[in-house]
């Protein structure tokens, strides 16, 4: 065989040995303030190293980011968890996919008046999230812990009219889920996201009086339209999303907070 092809072919060999290791290009993607931002603020230099360049946009709703990612103007976005994400996609009829689950932020209560659950009052005012996934979820935790009693207790849909026993006559105030953690000064509880308690200065594990178990089917997730799902700097992403390196910073970072989902 001529040196040189064969020089040529062992070139090639190579590039293909190495084309998962070494990218070049640049992402950009959406996410929450905390943790989500923080989190691929970590793996950010990992990537740089290997000739990725990470853009992170923050947003603190979770719609924008969606129709983005739809649209072309991010390539991927981090900021929901598999059931919203699930039914935005079947809601709006949009064409985005699963990458990797990343972590749990399991839901907790938190109150200003009260320093257990046990002490809740009848007619307690319950603030609540307004949008369907998580105004689902805060009342299947309520269930879990025996406050209310609902027809199917594993139903990722169940909405108020699903509630069969309310025995201490609670009353539920729904809020825009971003805003619930203002609502703790006129509500005897209040049922928040952990990424929106954290935002605010509260730390779960230390000013919550119950946290959701850790079993929680609601894993926050890496999405991307299915174009750029393809991408190898999405992937690359997804993978170091995935690494024990970045299990072991979620861990030690947020203290139990934050759980990694892998």
């Amino acid at each position: 065989m001529n040196k040189a092809i064969l020089i040529t072919l062992l070139g090639l060999f190579l590039n293909l040995a190495t084309l998962n290791e070494t990218y070049a290009g640049e992402i950009k993607i959406g996410a929450s303030a905390i943790p989500h931002a923080e989190i691929l603020e970590y793996v950010k230099p990992i990537l740089k190293e290997q000739g990725v360049e990470l853009t992170i946009v923050t947003f603190q709703e979770l719609v924008e980011p969606s129709f983005a990612t739809e649209a072309g103007y991010l390539d991927g976005n981090y900021i929901m968890h598999r059931p919203f994400f699930e039914r935005f996609v079947s809601d709006h009829g949009i064409s985005l996919v699963e990458m990797c689950g990343v972590h749990i932020e399991p839901m907790a209560i938190y109150s200003k008046t009260l320093s257990d659950i046990v002490n809740l009052k009848d007619g307690s005012v319950v603030a609540m999230p307004d949008d369907p996934t998580n105004s689902c979820r805060s009342l299947l935790f309520l269930a879990m812990i025996g406050e209310i009693t609902l027809k199917d207790p594993k139903n990722l849909n169940c909405t108020f009219e699903d509630i069969v026993s309310n025995p201490k006559n609670l009353t539920f105030k729904t809020v825009e889920t971003p805003q619930v953690v203002t609502s703790l000064d006129t509500s005897d509880i209040a049922i928040i996201n952990t990424n929106y308690a954290l935002e605010a200065g509260l730390v779960p594990i230390r000013d919550a009086i119950v946290i959701e178990k850790q079993s929680s089917p609601y894993v926050n997730i890496l999405v991307a339209s299915p174009e750029s799902a393809q991408k190898d700097e999405m992937k690359l992403l997804a993978k170091e999303l995935n690494s024990p390196r970045t299990k072991h910073f979620i861990e030690h970072h947020y203290h139990g907070s934050i759980l990694p989902a892998f």
